[in-house]
């Protein structure tokens, strides 16, 4: 795994150590914290996110203009509810993040009450997000608040996300490989899971870190994992548990643990 690849990782759970020798240790707490976790695909087996996507937009370009422009407009958001929310959507540690999608899902995600959906979403997170990193790694290219000097909604990473591309995003692969995969565990809620990882990749640029071309392309690359993933046994394995989870989930009258009305207005705001 390389510096880059152990660099999202870390931003993704949060963890007091590292997943690679040599790679930058991240202390969020002096507690120990678990390594982060084996994805279901080797390296040679992940979509090669050069071969998929097109370079970054070039400066000057009429879709850098198009990035610029969104970004402007994202910016103007910071501080309100949308942004709220956008920082909630950066955080990948569990076990917060396994209730990204539970009200999209309406039903309670957690380790206790359904671990396969939990041991599922933590494993693939691995995997999508690899997946963008070698075009990460080639192009490098500087994130939003690097260009337009306002506010990130971490800034306590801010070091971290001047030294890792932005293109594609990493958290919107992690997002909309997420969405695809419980819309198949809970196919009745599709339409609201999807639309809930269109708006968790647009957080990102909320959080003034990624333009919209890395958000779309990130998606890109997360439909392509997730497309990879069905060929694993395991995967399609804890899929189909997951999917068992969530109707006993459901029959117990299992409901989210986050507030969802608030959820819903800061969606409304941005």
């Amino acid at each position: 795994m390389n510096r880059h690849v152990s660099l999202v990782l870390a931003l993704a759970v949060l963890t007091a150590g590292c997943s690679s020798t040599g790679a930058p240790k991240i202390q969020a707490t002096t507690a120990p914290k678990p390594a982060p976790p084996t994805g279901y695909l080797t390296a040679d087996a992940l979509p090669n996110s050069l071969g998929l996507i097109p370079p970054p937009p070039a400066p000057g370009s009429a879709a850098q203009a198009r990035d610029d422009a969104a970004a402007k407009a994202a910016v103007a958001l910071s501080g309100g509810p949308r942004w709220a929310l956008a920082t909630v959507d950066a955080d990948l540690s569990f076990p917060a993040a396994a209730e990204t999608y539970a009200c999209a899902m309406d039903v309670r995600v957690s380790e206790a009450d359904t671990p396969r959906l939990y041991a599922l979403l933590r494993r693939s997170l691995s995997d999508t997000g690899r997946s963008p990193y070698p075009t990460k790694t080639k192009y490098q290219r500087a994130r939003p608040f690097t260009v337009n000097g306002a506010p990130l909604c971490t800034p306590a990473f801010e070091a971290v996300l001047r030294k890792d591309g932005s293109y594609p995003s990493g958290h919107s692969a992690i997002g909309w490989g997420w969405a695809l995969i419980l819309a198949e565990v809970a196919p009745d809620r599709a339409d609201a899971i999807l639309a809930r990882g269109r708006a968790f990749g647009q957080s990102r640029m909320v959080c003034n870190v990624h333009w919209q071309s890395d958000i779309e392309e990130g998606r890109m690359m997360g439909a392509a994992t997730v497309a990879k993933l069905h060929a694993s046994a395991e995967f399609r394995d804890d899929l189909k548990a997951a999917q068992a989870e969530v109707a006993a989930a459901r029959a117990k009258g299992l409901r989210p643990a986050r507030d969802c009305a608030k959820e819903t207005a800061e969606l409304a705001a941005g």
